[in-house]
């Protein structure tokens, strides 16, 4: 396969070659992709993404998130451990990862949860994950806060014995008890239990303490607030192993949405004020946050057409992360685009240790590759959705690019904005 005239992260033109799944100095192939006016991106990586599959399947499926996540751009994603049953013994992991595997459109790779059942009492059986077929490396109750200190310090010594890392749901419960929306004075004009701060920056501040006192990694899922962002720069000046991720809809979105009780505007942690918003993409400019990541929570419609305090939490985000990004914070000049490509895929990566990231459009690395069309505007519309869940936040907004192609292991599964059909890839992916 040519890819003819990509313009490259660092805004050179280039032509790319790809053979046997890797990028190669040049070839022969008839096939010719024209990304002449396109921006080539590494593939992204989704390291917070909830696939449902099992017990979900009313929700999304392995493959109906895979086919998300590929219109979306990405080539991995890591799948969160709230299935049912959980994702807290080798044979559950190895069953999401081998249907990722059977499907073919993203590489999935499972997150097995802190604590047996996700209940906070015990820990899971980390152990026989990091050494199962699945190889698990990220480990996180999301959903859930690890609230016990002492659970929380056994799981972060655990994790140092194999390089692993814990992703922390940054949520203290009995601060957030009936909690409906950010806690401010638009929660109490409106009269919905408030969330505050300080639930989430007080469970980062213990939990960077103990990262720091036993050595080990420690991911801050979803941060949301200005506060969060003040103290994981402290500890990052202090030389602690943390790393932080921010949503798509946090850099964009802000409470003032809730005024109107549209339940796609419910998620956890909730939309905050308008100077989070400019503080959080402040800090993944300067690089206090490290990562943008989707944490796409597909839900049954039933689960959102509803009164807001009986309505789920979550957005569904694998299709319109790059184009969030896009007008949050590459037309305001914060990031390029070769600062998406780091925020959106290789480092990503690298907090959970995924090959094949570390040099992209490198000869002999693998082609995982998107092709992104940055002048194109849509109006988002559930037509631009492929998983099972409509609960965007983003229907009728006007969005900017659009994904043109998407190369996963050197097979396209996106081609001309349009998927692949899953035997297709199916079939492909099983030929290796």
């Amino acid at each position: 396969m040519k890819i003819s005239g990509a313009r490259l992260p660092d805004g050179t033109t280039a032509d790319l070659f790809v053979e046997d799944g890797v990028f190669v100095e040049s070839g022969s192939s008839t096939t010719t992709v024209d990304a002449a006016g396109l921006v080539a991106l590494p593939g992204l990586v989704d390291l917070h993404t909830h696939l449902r599959e099992p017990g979900f399947e009313q929700s999304e499926t392995v493959l109906t998130g895979s086919r998300a996540a590929a219109i979306g751009g990405y080539t991995a994603v890591f799948a969160m451990a709230n299935t049912l049953p959980v994702q807290d013994t080798a044979g559950v992991v190895e069953q999401v990862q081998s249907l990722g595997d059977q499907h073919g459109y993203v590489t999935v790779r499972p997150i097995g949860a802190v604590t047996a059942g996700l209940a906070g009492e015990k820990l899971s059986e980390i152990g026989a994950m990091a050494q199962s077929r699945a190889k698990v490396r990220v480990f996180s109750d999301d959903g859930h806060c690890v609230s016990d200190a002492l659970l929380m310090r056994r799981a972060l010594e655990y994790v140092t014995t194999f390089g692993g890392v814990i992703a922390q749901h940054a949520q203290e419960p009995r601060l957030t008890l009936g909690a409906q929306m950010n806690e401010g004075a638009l929660s109490g004009e409106l009269g919905l239990a408030g969330w505050p701060a300080v639930a989430e920056e007080s469970i980062i501040a213990r939990d960077v303490l103990l990262a720091e006192h036993v050595g080990a990694r420690l991911h801050v899922c979803h941060v949301s607030t200005a506060g969060s962002v003040d103290v994981i720069r402290w500890a990052k000046a202090r030389g602690i192993l943390v790393t932080a991720e921010v949503t798509p809809h946090h850099l964009l979105l802000t409470e003032e949405l809730v005024r109107g009780y549209d339940a796609r505007y419910k998620v956890n942690p909730p939309l905050r004020r308008d100077e989070d918003v400019r503080a959080l993409r402040e800090a993944l400019a300067d690089g206090t946050i490290d990562i943008v990541a989707t944490d796409h929570a597909p839900h049954p419609v039933e689960s959102k057409d509803c009164a807001w305090d009986e309505a789920a939490n979550g957005m569904v985000g694998l299709e319109s992360a790059l184009s969030v990004v896009h007008a949050a914070v590459v037309e305001s000049g914060q990031l390029d685009w070769a600062d998406v490509a780091r925020v959106m895929s290789s480092a990503p990566a690298a907090i959970g240790l995924l090959d094949g990231y570390a040099t992209p459009f490198a000869v002999g690395s693998p082609a995982n590759l998107t092709l992104y069309d940055p002048s194109a505007v849509r109006t988002f519309s559930t037509e631009h959705l492929r998983g099972k869940g409509v609960n965007s936040p983003y229907l009728g907004r006007e969005l900017p690019g659009r994904v043109v192609a998407t190369i996963h292991d050197g097979r396209a599964t996106v081609l001309d904005g349009e998927l692949i059909d899953s035997d297709t890839v199916a079939r492909e992916a099983s030929h290796g």
